[in-house]
């Protein structure tokens, strides 16, 4: 079965609070936090406390700024507290923001974040009651004492995702991770030939199998009851593939579909400040391959559809319903019915 979740963004805590109180009733999946001028931590203690059944996460918490000890006591009290809803979600953020914005160490990602990972497993099991003692790279812990030790709890570990797009990372997820968090700037295409195939290895490697990965997709959407509203959402959706299609890094997810040397054209333009000229970059054409375009009545069949037979474990998220609630708090009826209808599809 397919469940629909949807991202959002840390705010005042009751309004986190009243979004997933509206969100649980209405039947989405899950609710994702991301981080940035808040912390996602905060707003999912918030969510936690006001329901009961919703999945809570983070989508995604910067790791390297903060100890794995730190992270690691906040995801267990958040997954006591929840009644085992939480899974932690991770992503290593870019070199600028994490040496100047958090003065804190980056290089090298991949194998900071992998070593971050283990040294969560070893800390989740000493809190259960194993001798501390790990030894990696870059993280090293030996010292816990009951005093301070949060102790066992009564539910599963939080599960760990991590973010990825390119091999190296997400071999890694595959291999050691619950789950991967997928860019929202993907397709269909560069899932099935690219990413998932480094997933697989990764799993393969440890012994474990692609179905013990659960794939996070965050899904831009244009939908609305109106033609103008479509055009409107495809607009926004416009904008931020040009934004993420920038950074050169992600260049392979155009060259999938023949965009060589597009990234780099975005991000000399983004350099000079011409947002007009970004956007204007990205064609109807170059924007179907990335978004799904669909009336309301018809979403939930388009999105099924585009992502069924991807891999054994997937999970959608609404990029964009966010954005509509702001606007309009009932739009999350509408999407708590899409939810129903692909969980039925599904099944």
């Amino acid at each position: 079965m397919i469940d629909l979740d949807m991202m959002t963004f840390p705010r005042q805590l009751p309004w986190v609070q009243e979004l997933a109180r509206k969100a649980e009733d209405a039947g989405i999946g899950g609710l994702w936090f991301t981080e940035s001028g808040r912390t996602a931590y905060l707003s999912c203690a918030a969510a936690a406390l006001a329901t009961d059944r919703i999945g809570l996460g983070t989508a995604v918490a910067v790791a390297f700024p903060r100890s794995p000890m730190v992270t690691a006591k906040i995801a267990w009290e958040l997954q006591e507290s929840s009644l085992g809803r939480f899974t932690l979600g991770l992503g290593t953020q870019i070199k600028a923001h994490i040496e100047r914005r958090y003065s804190a160490d980056y290089l090298p990602p991949g194998p900071r974040m992998r070593d971050y990972v283990r040294s969560l497993k070893a800390i989740f099991a000493a809190f259960r009651g194993a001798p501390l003692d790990y030894e990696g790279e870059y993280y090293q812990f030996s010292l816990l004492t009951p005093q301070w030790s949060p102790g066992n709890i009564a539910v599963a570990d939080p599960p760990i995702y991590v973010a990825a797009v390119l091999p190296w990372m997400s071999t890694m997820a595959g291999e050691l991770c619950d789950g991967v968090h997928i860019h929202p700037f993907h397709s269909p295409e560069y899932l099935r030939d690219q990413q998932i195939p480094n997933i697989r290895a990764g799993a393969e490697q440890a012994g474990r199998d692609l179905a013990d990965v659960t794939l996070e997709i965050p899904v831009m959407t244009a939908t609305g009851a109106t033609s103008e509203e479509i055009a409107a959402t495809r607009e926004h959706a416009r904008g931020m593939i040009a934004f993420y299609g920038s950074t050169r890094t992600y260049s392979p997810v155009f060259e999938q579909h023949g965009y060589e040397g597009l990234s780099d054209r975005l991000h000399e333009l983004q350099r000079n400040g011409d947002v007009r000229g970004m956007i204007g970059l990205i064609t109807d054409d170059i924007l179907d391959h990335y978004i799904v375009t669909a009336e309301w009545d018809d979403l939930a069949e388009a999105l099924v559809e585009r992502y069924r037979d991807l891999a054994p474990t997937v999970r959608l998220m609404s990029y964009t319903a966010i954005s509509q609630y702001q606007n309009d708090p009932d739009v999350l009826s509408r999407w708590g019915t899409v939810a129903h209808r692909i969980r039925a599809a599904t099944s």
